[in-house]
């Protein structure tokens, strides 16, 4: 980023909520269906049809709002926002403007350069998506009506960023509250967390915003930064060559990494916002707010500061398992089947975390649940299998779904604890090695470790190590 000037960002994010049914009509909002196989009268714009409020999408709207500290108003509207556009049938779009649902929040983010910063929130606002255009081949275009009266709740932050890096921690964070509150699936390739980013610079010391270019519809964390980054460098090109930012709407293409004019920005005056005649003002009573709080999950952040301050986890831990509540909901299920929540935590991040990535599967995927994972640890507390042996048994039960017990007495894997067998073994093993004895018993101490992998080969891995270690120091002695 060029010092001479300072960037700053503002950021709409469109957040898809997870309802069955649209924002004002009964029509399923199922991802990936036929073409306007998903559609009726009220999200095609037939004359008469009447939007009826989705209770849901308001509830959502709710939680967003409480999740980022915002005030929720006990009195909102719905506005038409009008401007035409092929995937718009009714030609205007069902918004909220003056009056939204929640406004004036905030969420702390942090980076590695420039350490916590508070991001204010302007508004969240509920309002219907529009259609989809189909570009086929040749120069033919069809529209695609399903996402038409999709429920979508605008989060609009205030101008506090000045980094593609905290544009991005911002992001980030609010794509994890909304999903962690389930009223998104998150899902970026398919739309369901988009951003709109809005670019300006000024020189240092300037109150006065710069003009700014809005970036529309970016989908991806690193296009998004890349697509900042490239603006603001086009924007200090423009400036330095004496010419004037226009404000306008830009696409970016993240083939060639620049971004390309759309059209003129418009200002909310050229919409020509009234409020929608079809749809009674919102009254949200304080009961009805409060409800909602009491429905709310632990929040991440919460979650990270609890696992470090009851369960004793260091701070990556708490960060690696609370970053996705399916991952802490079947870490806690755990803990609550066996009570030593870093012993847990290093079975987690190690051997389920590992085994998912290998398999491209999910938590909820996972074919070791937590009380198989429980059998597990409770038969090393046991002095049944030794930890080496546990991980064998762990991806024995990855494949079948028995039990620890099942798959311990049928692959024979059960610790061998009887002092005259290891005894025994470790005989044979010091007899075997003269030479690494005399390095032993001539200060090599390091030479401990050759013997307990011999015992523990020797034996097949089913050794107590603690056994072996006392009795090979005790023989080594002589």
């Amino acid at each position: 980023m060029n010092s001479r000037y300072e960037v700053v960002i503002g950021l709409e994010v469109h957040v898809q909520l997870t309802t069955k049914t649209k924002i004002f009509c009964g029509c399923s909002t199922e991802f990936g269906q036929q073409p306007n196989s998903q559609t009726c009268p009220v999200c095609l714009g037939l004359p008469g049809a009447l939007p009826v409020l989705n209770r849901q999408v308001v509830d959502d709207a709710i939680k967003a709002g409480l999740a980022t500290n915002c005030r929720i108003a006990p009195h909102s509207i719905f506005a038409r926002k009008n401007y035409f556009y092929p995937d718009l049938p009714k030609g205007y779009q069902i918004s909220q403007f003056e009056l939204p649902i929640c406004e004036h929040g905030w969420m702390d983010i942090e980076t590695e350069d420039l350490g916590a910063k508070r991001v204010g929130i302007t508004r969240i606002h509920m309002e219907e998506d529009a259609g989809k255009l189909l570009h086929n081949e040749g120069n033919s275009s069809s529209v695609d009506l399903n996402r038409a009266c999709t429920p979508l709740l605008e989060v609009v932050s205030e101008p506090d960023m000045r980094s593609s890096d905290e544009a991005i921690a911002y992001l980030k964070q609010l794509h994890q509250i909304v999903v962690y509150l389930g009223i998104c699936d998150g899902n970026l390739e398919e739309g369901s967390f988009r951003c709109d980013a809005n670019v300006s610079i000024r020189p240092w010391g300037q109150k006065e915003l710069g003009t700014r270019s809005e970036l529309k519809n970016l989908n991806s964390f690193r296009f998004i930064k890349q697509a900042i980054e490239y603006e603001v460098e086009r924007q200090i090109d423009v400036i330095d060559a004496g010419e004037e930012v226009v404000q306008e709407t830009r696409l970016f293409d993240p083939d060639a990494g620049i971004s390309r004019s759309m059209r003129g920005k418009e200002e909310a005056h050229d919409y020509r916002y009234f409020p929608d005649p079809d749809l009674l003002p919102l009254q949200v009573s304080d009961e009805w707010i409060e409800k909602v709080r009491s429905s709310l999950p632990e929040l991440p952040e919460a979650k990270l500061q609890r696992y470090q301050d009851e369960m004793g986890l260091p701070a990556y831990d708490a960060g690696v398992i609370s970053a996705e509540r399916p991952l802490a909901e079947y870490f806690e299920a755990l803990v609550a089947l066996y009570d030593k929540p870093k012993v847990c935590s290093n079975w987690v991040m190690g051997e389920v975390l590992g085994g998912l990535k290998e398999h491209n599967l999910t938590i909820g995927q996972c074919p070791v649940t937590p009380a198989l994972l429980a059998g597990i640890l409770q038969r090393i507390d046991d002095a049944t299998i030794s930890g080496k042996i546990a991980k064998t048994v762990f991806e024995e039960i990855w494949k079948s779904g028995k039990t620890a017990d099942e798959v311990i007495a049928e692959k024979g894997l059960k610790q061998v604890t009887d002092t005259g067998a290891i005894e025994s073994i470790v005989d044979e093993v010091i007899a075997a090695n003269p030479s690494q004895v005399a390095e032993y018993q001539g200060g090599k101490e390091k030479m401990l470790g050759f013997f307990v992998g011999q015992v523990m080969k020797a034996s097949k891995g089913k050794a107590n190590p603690g056994m072996v270690n006392q009795l090979l120091k005790k023989k080594l002695k002589a």
